[in-house]
């Protein structure tokens, strides 16, 4: 064996101290623990889901590819290709492609997840005899996430007449509340990725890539814990933003409605991430000087509302909640902010769900593109089971309710890139 592997199962709570860029290591150093994101992992509902998806295979896997690498550069090269499978198969199981694997519903997004969560401890607790520096270290669980969530995956045809989409789901979250939550925003991503629909102007192309329900990797900078993926929502939407013709950001919101966000702030509200650690503060972004208190859409939110897209009504959310000018109390505004007030919760709340949009549109703004792309924040309904399950991991109302949540975010799309 080339590696000593250390399986430490639940843990501690994940060291947070901060890297450097990767360097050649002289001896090994002393794997982390899991993160709590992890250790969740060796629950009865996780590895039932990876059971029957057949996903229960991929860590092992991996564990054994990196088992045969001599250097850091091949243990790179091959988490580099096992993240890429890893997104592919979860696209291809969502897209009817290839074998199921088992018994759970092919629109499930959980065993992406749990799958990833499995490969993610087996680096991070790996411990080869070539030695690996911290900063090594997080560069490779850099590069499992970026591959596993599709965002390096990104690819338009260069076709005449095709119109280009750009749109991002969420993983799962809240799992200590009930650990078999699923996110419809993730299965969304799943289920659209390199598909084309057909708008009255011609066929429009989607990509897609999922983003993790963490604050650090939203911040930038880089952790023990969570790798270098801090920014990852600029790094990841930046090369292509000034490329698509329409872009949307989705996360899960409220029971039994689709909301169009209008506007988004800048401000954290401390809600606990996947790894319960909270935030509340000022959205951290570069060029803070230059930093709106608020964003808004680009989407055709009229012609959105309007459309027959599905059985869940669709709204166009105008509420905000801000510190008006010269004012030291929170407000709820109903109609948006008021001129010179101070974010404390967009539309989309102040959780990370408000903070990808901000973001995703606060850079279509630096880049010049407000006036020409249209792009902003969809919330879907609550995915929720069938009344009185409370211990299955799935039912036919919880997959009814994902596939019709994911038939509507396509039709939302349609509609939307009818209107350039």
């Amino acid at each position: 064996m080339n590696s000593i592997r250390v399986r430490l199962g639940v843990l501690g709570l994940a060291l947070l101290t901060g890297l450097t860029t990767p360097t050649t290591a002289s001896a090994a150093e002393a794997a982390p623990s899991p993160t709590v994101e992890e250790q969740r992992l060796g629950k009865a509902v996780p590895q039932e889901i990876l059971r029957r998806s057949g996903f229960d295979a991929v860590a092992p896997g991996l564990a054994r590819e990196l088992d045969t690498a001599r250097s850091y550069g091949q243990a790179r090269r091959a988490i580099a290709r096992a993240g890429a499978r890893l997104w592919q198969r979860a696209v291809d199981r969502a897209q009817g492609r290839g074998p199921a694997g088992g018994d759970l519903s092919r629109d499930d997004d959980r065993p992406l997840y749990w799958g990833r969560l499995g490969m993610t401890r087996e680096v991070r607790t790996w411990q080869p005899e070539f030695g690996l520096t911290d900063g090594q270290r997080a560069a490779l669980l850099d590069e499992l996430e970026r591959t596993s969530r599709g965002q390096t995956a990104i690819n338009y045809a260069h076709a005449k007449g095709l119109k280009r989409i750009l749109v991002t789901g969420f993983d799962p979250f809240t799992l200590d509340r009930d650990i078999r939550i699923s996110n419809p925003s993730g299965a969304t991503a799943l289920a659209l990725d390199g598909t084309v629909i057909e708008t009255a102007d011609g066929p429009a192309r989607i990509e897609t890539a999922v983003f993790p329900v963490r604050w650090q990797d939203f911040a930038g900078g880089t952790s023990q814990a969570f790798g270098t993926g801090g920014g990852t929502v600029e790094r990841t939407l930046r090369p292509y933003l000034p490329e698509v013709d329409l872009f949307t950001t989705v996360s899960q919101g409220r029971v039994g409605r689709f909301d169009v966000e209008r506007t988004n702030g800048a401000w954290r509200g401390g809600f606990a991430d996947n790894d319960n650690i909270g935030r509340t503060e000022t959205v951290p972004v570069t060029d803070p000087a230059s930093q709106p208190q608020w964003t808004t859409t680009t989407l055709p939110y009229a012609a959105i509302v309007a459309a027959d897209t599905g059985r869940f009504p669709v709204y166009d959310n105008t509420s905000v909640t801000e510190i008006p000018a010269g004012g030291t109390e929170p407000v709820v505004r109903p109609d948006g902010p008021t001129p010179g007030s101070t974010a404390r919760a967009g539309g989309g709340g102040d959780y990370l769900s408000n903070e990808i949009a901000y973001r995703a549109t606060l850079l279509r703004d630096r880049l010049g593109l407000h006036d020409r792309l249209p792009g902003g924040h969809v919330h879907t309904p609550v995915l929720r089971f069938a009344a009185g399950n409370t211990t299955e991991v799935t039912d036919p109302e919880f997959v009814r309710n994902r596939l019709d949540i994911i038939a509507q975010v396509r039709a939302i799309l349609k509609v939307a890139a009818e209107q350039r």
